[in-house]
């Protein structure tokens, strides 16, 4: 396995999303998808955040806020996604979570294809 920051952890989040995936296939909504792997994720021991919201401040002024699928141990932001192409600006998305929130790690998961689609970003503090 390789030696990344938190390697294990975001290894049992794609082995728990591949498990959601191989049962349910694509073609269900992400909510669907989330309640599953949150499911499988507390099977292995591990906490589990869902819909974790935080402000957005620009000059001290709050411009609206931005929501987290899933945050893992509070050490990996979960974004999941159910379509069928993965576009640029949901990496973006992920990016500008882990800024907003002071995460270092944080998966994309794709469920709406044939086979689960993951990618990790990493970001330092």
């Amino acid at each position: 396995m390789p030696d990344y920051k938190y390697s294990e952890l975001s290894g049992k989040i794609i082995g728990a999303s591949m498990k959601v995936h191989s049962f349910l296939g694509p073609g269900f909504p992400e909510i669907i998808y989330s309640r599953c792997l949150i499911i499988e994720l507390k099977k292995l021991g591990l906490l589990c955040e869902t819909e974790i919201e935080k402000k957005i401040f620009y000059e001290e002024v709050n411009v609206g806020a931005r929501r987290l699928d899933l945050l893992v141990e509070n050490s990996i932001i979960v974004e999941l996604k159910a379509v069928v192409e993965v576009e640029p600006i949901f990496y973006n998305q992920v990016i500008n979570y882990l800024k907003v929130f002071n995460i270092e790690v944080g998966l994309l998961l794709n469920f709406g294809n044939k086979s689960l689609q993951y990618k990790r970003f990493a970001r330092s503090k």
